[in-house]
């Protein structure tokens, strides 16, 4: 993946190819999830700006309408920003969520720096996916332009490739 030149400054999200870092974030002041509960399943990671902006909302909206289509790869998604819990459950909430939503708050955007994608200008995440097969491996990665979303297609059709025998290594 290329480096692409954000209003804010320019990120640099991991390479296909790279081993997934780990992380352990909150989704509720009193739960979290790491990146390896998830081993031996597709996983996809979706870095967004902020809860409540209108981009976010409609693309975080979107995926909910979809998740049908992410179990039928047995996938599951999880989605990353620097807001807080009370925030994100607020928001998945107000929107019917039906993934979790992690907060990358405390330290801000350690994970979305380990990843390449933290907006130090911003402070914020910028909008990057990244399909994870499930050895923990980033298979897909896409950097969204700022203001942009980028929809499901490439996801999907990430998730297909892992499920073709031999496409997704």
């Amino acid at each position: 993946m290329k480096e692409f030149q954000t209003k804010s400054q320019k990120v640099s999200p991991l390479k296909p190819g790279t081993k997934a870092p780990n992380f352990t974030l909150k989704t509720t002041p009193d739960q979290h999830v790491s990146l390896r509960d998830f081993l031996g399943r597709p996983v996809v990671l979706c870095f967004y700006p902020a809860d409540w902006s209108p981009v976010c909302s409609d693309q975080l909206g979107l995926y909910a309408q979809l998740m049908s289509e992410f179990r039928k790869f047995d996938a599951e998604l999880l989605g990353v920003s620097v807001d807080g819990v009370w925030s994100h459950l607020a928001f998945s909430k107000d929107r019917n969520l039906n993934f979790p939503l992690l907060s990358d708050f405390d330290p801000k955007g350690d994970i979305s720096r380990t990843y390449g994608v933290f907006t130090e200008r911003n402070g914020e995440s910028a909008r990057a996916l990244f399909v994870i097969d499930p050895k923990g491996i980033i298979r897909w990665s896409y950097l969204s332009p700022d203001g942009v979303n980028p929809g499901a297609d490439g996801i999907l059709s990430a998730l297909e490739k892992l499920k073709s025998p031999g496409r997704g290594e």
